[in-house]
C-alpha cells in the first residue's frame, strides 16, 4: 500500500474558534493537540465569510464567494443564491473521477439544489440538504401570538417581544449528547474500519454540527470547567462607539441582556462543547489507528467559522468583521508525506487553500483561476517561493444584507462597510480590535494603500467592480486605485 495515493480523513466542526485547538488555550482538546504534535498547525487560518454556507462552498471549491456564488444561508427564504455558479467544480468530483472512494456523513450546507451525491460522494446520512429547512414563516409566529409573554428572562436567554426566547446555552444531561454528531461520528469510525484493505484510496468526510449555538453539552464536559476560572475576554468592555451602529445594536439590544456571569457561563459551555467534540474526534482517530491505515492517511481537523464568544460583548457570528468569527482551526497530520511534525505555520491561510491541497495530494492538476493555493509546500516543510501577504474576506450579510469587504495582513485589518463608516485596526498594538483608526488623518496613506490592496485582490477573485453611482459608490477611493503602480 506504500505506493498508493494517500487516504484522506476530514473532520469539520461548525462554529469553532481557531484558538480553541491551541495547546495554550484553556479549552481541553487533547486529541486535536495530539494531532498537532504529530502534524502541522496552521495558526493563521481564516474563513472567507463568518457564515456556514459560503465558507463550506469555499472549502469545497477553492473559490471565494464571488467565484462560487454562495453568499449566505441557502436553506431559507433570505438566500441570495441557493446553488453554486454554473461550471464550478468541487475537489470531491475530481477525486472521485480519479478513483477515490468518497464517503460523506454529516452537515452539507453548500447548496440547496444539490446534495453530496451530486458532487462525487457516497452519502451516509447527510444533513442540511433540504430547501427552506431553516427559518420560520409568518404562520409559525401566529401560532403563539396570544400566548402570555414571559414575565422575566431565563438563565442565559436573550428575550425580545414577539420572538421566542433565545437561549445561549444549556445541558443535555449526563447521559445524552448531540444525536446528529454522535451518528456522524459512528458513521465515520465505521467507514474507516470497513475501508481497511481497500485497493482504492478513500476520502471520509465527517461534518459535525457543534459547537454551533446554542451551546448544549453533556454535564460531564461542563464539570471539567470551573466558572470562577473563566475570564471575560480582554475586549469585553469595548463599547464599540467608534464602530458601525449595527455592531453596537447587536450588543446593546441583544447580548447586552446577559450579565457578566452569564457571558462567562456561555464561554464555559462553549469550551465544554469543544471538549465534547474532541472526544468524538478521538473516537474517529482511534478507529483509524486500529484499522492500520493511519500511516497512509492524511487527516484534517478544521471548522467553517468561529464565534465571538463574549468578545466585544458579542456571541455568534455575522457582520462584525472581527477575528473571533473568521479565525478557524486547521490541523493536518500525514505520516507518510509530512516533514518535521509538530510544527506551527503562521502564514495567512484560507479555507480556499484546501481544495488545491487535496488535488495535489491526489496527484491531480490544480486548475487555474482558484483563489486558494496548495499548502503542500508547508506540509513538506520547504516553504513556497512566495506566499500571500494579505487575505480578503467577502460578506454580503447573513439574512440582513450588508456589503462588507476586508483585507487582512499580519499588521492591519481594513474593512470597507457599505452600510456605515469603515474600520482600520493595528493588529500588532491592538490585537483585540478595540480602537478603530479609520478616521485618524495620520493613517490616511495606510488606509488608501489597504483600500487599493483590497480592491486589487477582489478583482482577482472575481468580485463585482464597485458601482460608480453616486449613492452607492461609497468607497473612500475608487477601483482605479487597484491598478496604480504605487498607491499613495
Amino acid at each position: 500500500m506504500a505506493n498508493r495515493l494517500p487516504n484522506l480523513l476530514i473532520v469539520m466542526t461548525d462554529h469553532q474558534r481557531g484558538d480553541t485547538v491551541l495547546a495554550e488555550h484553556p479549552a481541553r482538546t487533547p486529541n486535536v493537540e495530539r494531532l498537532a504534535a504529530e502534524g502541522v498547525t496552521f495558526t493563521e487560518a481564516f474563513c472567507p465569510t463568518p457564515h456556514c454556507c459560503p465558507s463550506r462552498a469555499t472549502f469545497m471549491s477553492g473559490l471565494m464567494p464571488s467565484g462560487h456564488g454562495i453568499w449566505n444561508n441557502v436553506l431559507n427564504r433570505q438566500a441570495l443564491r441557493t446553488s453554486l455558479h454554473e461550471g464550478v467544480r468541487l475537489w470531491s468530483e475530481s477525486l472521485a473521477a480519479a478513483g477515490y472512494a468518497m464517503h460523506y456523513s454529516g452537515k452539507w450546507h453548500v447548496s440547496a439544489e444539490e446534495r453530496p451525491a451530486d458532487r462525487g460522494w457516497i452519502e451516509h446520512d447527510a444533513t442540511a440538504t433540504e430547501k427552506l429547512a431553516h427559518g420560520r414563516d409568518w404562520e409559525h409566529f401566529a401560532e403563539f401570538a396570544d400566548a402570555p409573554e414571559p414575565a422575566e428572562r431565563g438563565e442565559g436567554e436573550v428575550l425580545v417581544p414577539g420572538w421566542r426566547a433565545d437561549g445561549r446555552y444549556r445541558l443535555y444531561g449526563e447521559n445524552r449528547g448531540n444525536a446528529a454528531d454522535e451518528r456522524t461520528t459512528d458513521h465515520a469510525a465505521r467507514l474507516v474500519r470497513e475501508l481497511a484493505g481497500s485497493e482504492a484510496p478513500w476520502c471520509v468526510y465527517a461534518g459535525l454540527v457543534g459547537p454551533h449555538d446554542p451551546f448544549i453539552v453533556p454535564q460531564k464536559y461542563l464539570d471539567m470547567y470551573n466558572l470562577d476560572e473563566i475570564p471575560l475576554p480582554a475586549n469585553y468592555s469595548d463599547t464599540m462607539e467608534d464602530k458601525p451602529r449595527v455592531y453596537q445594536r447587536m450588543r446593546s439590544d441583544r447580548f447586552g441582556q446577559l450579565s457578566e456571569r452569564e457571558v462567562r457561563e456561555g464561554i464555559r459551555h462553549f469550551w465544554a462543547y469543544c471538549t465534547y467534540l474532541d472526544d468524538m474526534f478521538g473516537r474517529i482517530l482511534s478507529a483509524l489507528e486500529e484499522s492500520g491505515q493511519a500511516e497512509d492517511t492524511a487527516v484534517l481537523f478544521c471548522s467553517d467559522h468561529g464565534d465571538y464568544c463574549g468578545e466585544h460583548g458579542l456571541f455568534c457570528k455575522g457582520i462584525p468583521c472581527f477575528r473571533g468569527a473568521y479565525h478557524v482551526p486547521a490541523v493536518v497530520r500525514w505520516p507518510q508525506g509530512l516533514a518535521n511534525p509538530g510544527r506551527r505555520v503562521d502564514r495567512l491561510v484560507s479555507l480556499a487553500d484546501f481544495a488545491p491541497t487535496f488535488l495535489e495530494l491526489a496527484g491531480l492538476e490544480v486548475p487555474e483561476g482558484l483563489y486558494g493555493r496548495s499548502l503542500m509546500p508547508f506540509l513538506r516543510d520547504r516553504g513556497p517561493d512566495s506566499w500571500r501577504d494579505a487575505l480578503i474576506t467577502q460578506c454580503n450579510g447573513v439574512e440582513l444584507y450588508f456589503t462588507q469587504r476586508s483585507v487582512l495582513t499580519k499588521q492591519h485589518r481594513y474593512t470597507f462597510n457599505g452600510f456605515d463608516f469603515d474600520e482600520l485596526y493595528d493588529l500588532e498594538k491592538d490585537p483585540g480590535e478595540t480602537v478603530n483608526l479609520a478616521a485618524d488623518d495620520s493613517r490616511a496613506g495606510l488606509r488608501r494603500e489597504l483600500c487599493a490592496k483590497l480592491m486589487k485582490l477582489n478583482s482577482e477573485a472575481g468580485d463585482a467592480c464597485p458601482s460608480a453611482y453616486i449613492t452607492v459608490g461609497l468607497h473612500p477611493w475608487g477601483p482605479a486605485e487597484a491598478f496604480r503602480n504605487k498607491p499613495s
